[in-house]
């Protein structure tokens, strides 16, 4: 027995029935090591009926229901899954990895073929825990997100409804940074700035670093670049549009707001412990999923 009766928590949502036989290899694996496993409610009734063999499963619907002693959580998808787990841990403090069942796998960097070697490294404590940093966004009168409004990638506005652009007034620590005419603008954390900011023309920024940066999305004037500002900066935001309402984005949540409304971005008071097992390296990580530096004269 590796394990004695470790809390594991299993985080997903519907995919295709193709990736099946690797939730059974898991739960197969899970139970040899005689773990008590909790499963998000609604992928629990997802599957259940495509698993074979009984288990000892528990389900859950938010963090409140996971024991405080959760060893860690498992997220199965790909990348859009594990930000949708990291919302659900929340403060938590629960450790979370994940099995890459989509394409890039960023986050989720444990390859689907490596389930049973990832796991066993994972019950035996054969890894290492990075803080990542969050950003949160709040609005006054609101409840953003259902409460969920921390993001571990990226905050995000968007124009709606409208071919026009739309005006983003940004305040730095009350002071105006910038009246950013374009399609949006998009405020990531460094885990955040190898996603939607690194396609808008943002750097990368190393986890750890302290720092945000903000990527305005096809801005008008062309001098107007991406910024990295320190994380403990405070940015305020008003919108100016011929639309009465705009898009707001919270890593893979969305909501439509009133123009009018005032947007707050801080850090989160709070991070996440990301975990790496040992063979993986964020540089390591750059070059295979990004294709880093790939130059053909080096192989």
């Amino acid at each position: 027995m590796i394990a004695d009766s470790l809390k594991i928590a299993v985080y997903g949502q519907e995919f295709q029935l193709i990736y099946v036989q690797y939730l059974q290899v898991l739960f197969d694996r899970l139970k040899v090591a005689d773990t008590e496993i909790w499963v998000y409610k609604p992928f629990y009734e997802f599957f259940r009926s495509y698993l074979k063999g009984e288990f000892n499963v528990k389900t859950y619907v938010g963090k409140t229901d996971l024991p405080t002693d959760t060893a860690f959580m498992l997220s199965l998808g790909g990348d859009g899954t594990m930000l949708a787990a990291v919302a659900i841990i929340a403060d938590s403090g629960i450790p979370v990895t994940g099995i890459n069942l989509g394409r890039l796998g960023f986050l989720a960097s444990i390859n689907k073929d490596d389930i049973v070697p990832a796991i066993d490294s994972l019950l035996l404590k054969e890894f290492t825990i990075q803080q990542r940093s969050l950003i949160q966004v709040k609005a006054a009168d609101q409840i953003l997100f259902g409460g969920q409004n921390v993001a571990l990638n990226d905050i995000t506005i968007l124009k709606r409804d409208t071919s026009a652009m739309i005006t983003v007034h940004a305040y730095l620590n009350k002071e105006l940074l910038n009246a950013y005419w374009a399609d949006g603008l998009i405020i990531a954390t460094p885990t955040g700035s190898t996603a939607y900011s690194l396609s808008c023309g943002g750097p990368i920024i190393m986890p750890g670093s302290g720092n945000f940066v903000i990527t305005p999305i096809s801005p008008h004037n062309l001098n107007v670049r991406p910024m990295v500002i320190s994380d403990g900066f405070e940015l305020d935001i008003m919108i100016e549009s011929r639309s009465d309402k705009f898009l707001l984005s919270c890593d893979s949540r969305t909501e439509s707001l009133d123009t009018g409304t005032e947007i707050h971005i801080t850090r989160a008071p709070f991070n996440i412990n990301l975990i790496r097992l040992k063979q993986e390296s964020y540089f390591n990580t750059l070059r295979q999923k990004l294709l880093w530096g790939l130059d053909t004269r080096n192989y």
